[in-house]
């Protein structure tokens, strides 16, 4: 049988961050947390935390916490039905979901979501960015029960459904224009124009290029890893970077952008995963993120895969 009151200790650790933090939660001493932790690493013979600052789970403790999660969503959906198992101490804990995304769909769509998904519910939300292309390995390592990925074959025990597309636009500020394409945006002149790029896994500009001029580029890059710098950097002149239209277009309309090609747009397709084990439980969740997707990309509705 699982301790399910050392499983809740490791849980609580690695979403807090300590074994202190971990202790005022669970509304117990840091002593007793740590007792738990021992106990069932030993008995499991595997180490589920990697103590520091903060404290992270190793491979097998993230898989014991999201179990922990899944059955924290089924008690929910138990409480509501029986709500007098809810005054135990630990029924009353609530229920944190680890769900990934990539920063540009946070910069522009998903925070509505899960905003007007939290005022809905008394859900916490842990959101974890990575590129749309690997957030699917957070599903497959089991770190979180849900993600937004470019993957349109549903992962292993995943439910997937299409989001619609994020729609980017090539831009730089009007001086960065004239003193790199003075004489127009040629290959010879944009393999010398430095890009902005999110990070090393980031490959939209490189797409883009390909698209644009029909042959894989090389130019140099500035690396910049939010969303919101992305624009500024843009603005401020330090380099071309490909905005998504919803928040370039204020600026474009103002001149303060320009389109290094006008009318060559980039779309990166958006899909929808989540763990078939808590699909049902949190319907809820998938029908926010399929709604502010339909209103903010232009996706119709489709079935879950």
């Amino acid at each position: 049988m699982i301790d399910y009151a050392a499983a809740r200790a490791v849980a609580a650790i690695v979403r807090t961050g300590s074994f202190e933090r971990a202790a005022a939660a669970l509304n117990v001493t840091p002593s007793a947390i740590s007792q738990r932790v021992k106990h069932l690493e030993e008995r499991l013979g595997a180490v589920l935390i990697e103590r520091g600052t903060p404290c992270k789970a190793t491979d097998k403790g993230l898989w014991l916490c999201r179990h922990m999660e899944r059955v924290g969503v089924l008690e929910k959906e138990l409480m509501a039905h029986l709500p007098g198992l809810s005054a135990s101490e630990e029924a009353e804990q609530l229920v944190t979901l680890n769900v990934a995304t990539n920063a540009d769909s946070l910069g522009t769509w998903f925070l509505k979501a899960i905003a007007s998904f939290t005022k809905a519910t008394d859900y916490l939300i842990n959101v974890a960015i990575d590129d749309e292309d690997h957030t699917a390995d957070w599903l497959r390592r089991g770190r979180v029960l849900a993600a937004v990925t470019s993957l349109e074959r549903p992962v292993q025990g995943c439910r997937a459904a299409p989001l619609g597309s994020l729609r980017y636009q090539a831009t730089a500020s009007p001086d960065f224009v004239a003193r790199y394409f003075p004489n127009g945006v040629t290959i010879e002149a944009f393999e010398r124009a430095p890009a902005l790029t999110f990070n090393q896994k980031d490959q939209l500009q490189t797409a883009w290029a390909r698209q644009a001029f029909g042959r894989d580029l090389q130019f140099p890059t500035h690396w910049l890893p939010s969303t919101q710098s992305f624009l500024e950097g843009s603005l401020a002149g330090m380099g071309w970077a490909l905005n998504p239209v919803q928040l370039a277009a204020e600026h474009l309309a103002r001149g303060e952008l320009v389109e290094l090609v006008p009318g060559e747009i980039f779309e990166r397709r958006l899909f929808w995963q989540i763990n078939r084990l808590a699909a049902d439980q949190l319907a809820e969740l998938t029908q926010t993120i399929l709604a502010v997707a339909r209103r903010e990309l232009g996706q119709p509705l489709a079935p879950f895969r």
